[in-house]
């Protein structure tokens, strides 16, 4: 199959086919005499994994290197489980901040649903909060490098 036969068939465009197989996703295919790429049906398999992959919240590096390992004759399957792990993790732990997040934001509103409208510079609401999410600590950082 010719590079536009297989952005086609798979709905990748031919500049990401391109760039795939200059990182190594792809194995480089034959070139006819002209010099348009031959791909084999196996391709179709390859962007198949690495589509799967992309959808499960591999980076093209991940998938890359696990491409790699199955290349070298090594299965891949225990780095491929240690990453979802790692990655389950870092969700769990976001979650957990994010929840943290929210019960502060709905104490917040209740407080000012009861004091209605506060006199401040713009907002005496936003500025007497006390939120201590990590976005707060953010911004404070950024106010004293403005000092």
């Amino acid at each position: 199959m010719k590079i536009g036969e297989v952005a086609k068939a798979t709905g990748i465009g031919i500049e990401t086919l391109r760039f795939y197989e200059k990182s190594g996703l792809l194995d480089s295919p034959s070139r006819t005499e002209s010099g348009y790429r031959i791909y084999n049906a196996d391709v179709l398999d390859r962007l198949d994994f690495i589509k799967r992959a992309q959808v499960l919240g591999f980076s093209l590096d991940e998938i890359k290197r696990i491409i790699g390992d199955r290349r070298a004759g090594q299965s891949p399957c225990a780095e491929v489980r240690e990453i979802v792990r790692n990655r389950l993790a870092e969700l769990d732990a976001r979650m957990r901040e994010m929840k943290r997040y929210r019960n502060e934001l709905a104490t917040a509103l209740a407080e000012w649903d009861e004091r209605g409208d506060v006199a401040g510079h713009v907002c005496g609401l936003i500025e007497g909060s006390h939120i201590d999410h990590a976005i707060n600590q953010q911004t404070t950082g950024l106010k004293k490098k403005r000092l």
